[in-house]
């Protein structure tokens, strides 16, 4: 219990806790977003993004299935009639996984085992973790979120290595979306970039923002394979996560 509590209050330190952290991301993502625009945050977990994409006037639908997070997201935005708080998880098909917790440290609470095996053998940040206890949750496609909600101005995607399964779900291309990347995983994103790649059939460019700066590593936007060899030379050798944004070329 007395971890559960600590790994919540951990998160609101984070992402609630910093100075000037939402102004700055109102500017980052004012790009992506405007009043009356409908913003899916997948792996919403305390609700960094929901409050200043709400400021930016969009309709939030935020999904997160752990337990303490929903609490959390409930408590902030339960009365937001423009903030739909979903307790279920997103992937390649509609039914029911495993979801594996951990207690001291929710952000890296995973459904995908594999993720949580390659993190823990190849990156010494993760020797520490401990997932210690998992629930059964349900999951949705994003075909099922956008016949539900309507279809998103920008979509993040942030589920810690579950990624690909999120993006399998989905048959059309959005405007705008971003994935995590994690240089652990550098394959696994390699996947998940190729596949917004077929769903844009060579519409997307893209981006990337070290994690939580909310600016781009490039001064102009990508290809795929320009991207790709942008992590790959100086993000990957530094084990500098972070997200991958594409958009579509006539924005």
């Amino acid at each position: 219990m007395l971890a559960r509590a600590w790994g919540i209050t951990r998160s609101l330190a984070m992402y609630h806790g910093i100075p000037g952290r939402h102004r700055r991301m109102r500017r980052f993502y004012g790009q992506f977003l405007g009043p009356g625009d409908v913003a899916f945050d997948i792996g919403a977990h305390v609700g960094s993004r929901v409050r200043p994409w709400r400021r930016l006037g969009a309709r939030v639908v935020a999904v997160e299935p752990q337990p303490d997070c929903l609490r959390v997201l409930r408590l902030f935005f339960g009365r937001d009639p423009q903030v739909a708080i979903l307790p279920i998880a997103v992937g390649a098909r509609p039914g029911t996984a495993s979801l594996a917790l951990s207690s001291a440290t929710p952000t890296v609470s995973s459904m995908s085992h594999e993720w949580i095996e390659t993190v823990t053998s190849t990156d010494d940040r993760f020797a520490a973790v401990r997932w210690d206890r998992a629930v059964e949750v349900e999951v949705v496609t994003l075909d099922d979120l956008i016949a539900a909600h309507g279809e998103p101005a920008f979509c993040k995607i942030d589920v810690e290595g579950f990624e690909t399964d999120v993006l399998r779900g989905l048959s059309r291309p959005l405007r705008a979306l971003s994935f995590e990347y994690l240089p652990p995983a550098h394959d696994a994103a390699l996947t998940s970039l190729e596949l917004v790649e077929q769903l844009g059939a060579g519409r997307y460019e893209y981006n990337y923002a070290p994690v939580e700066t909310m600016r781009f590593a490039s001064g102009h936007w990508l290809t795929a394979a320009e991207l790709a060899h942008l992590l790959d030379q100086r993000f990957r050798p530094l084990g500098r996560s972070g997200d991958v944004y594409a958009r579509t070329r006539s924005l």
